[in-house]
């Protein structure tokens, strides 16, 4: 496939001083990471740890935090990973799905894509015995 880089914007959740860097997509990726100084300077705050895959087949407990995110003209809340400095900032699987966004790997871009709401059969009601 190969892969991209696009331009994000990131701030803090006052959303009052934005930052714009290029980011891998990467979709094998879960979150969105970014250098840990990088988030801390826009003031967000870790809120909790997960632990994390890598590669190489390590697993870490990395702290993660939430920001703004600007993709393609859209602001929204997700999460971020605070990652290791100097690290590429990578635009991870859950921020992709958030904006509503697919990769199309022939063109090497963000598109579009539409929100899924199925309901079954019996009007999305939950029946309880």
């Amino acid at each position: 496939m190969g892969t991209f880089s696009v331009s994000i914007g990131l701030a803090g959740l006052g959303r009052n001083n934005w930052i714009t860097v290029d980011a891998l997509v990467d979709t094998g990726a879960s979150t969105t990471s970014l250098p840990s100084s990088l988030l801390s300077g826009l003031g967000i705050e870790p809120i909790m740890q997960k632990s994390f895959r890598f590669a190489q087949g390590e697993v870490r407990s990395l702290d993660v935090g939430q920001a703004y995110i600007r993709i393609e003209g859209q602001e929204f809340i997700t999460q971020v990973v605070f990652n290791e400095e100097g690290t590429t900032p990578l635009l991870g699987a859950l921020s992709l799905e958030e904006a509503y966004m697919a990769v199309n790997p022939i063109d090497q871009k963000l598109v579009p894509v539409e929100g899924l709401l199925m309901q079954s059969a019996n009007n999305g009601l939950i029946e309880w015995q």
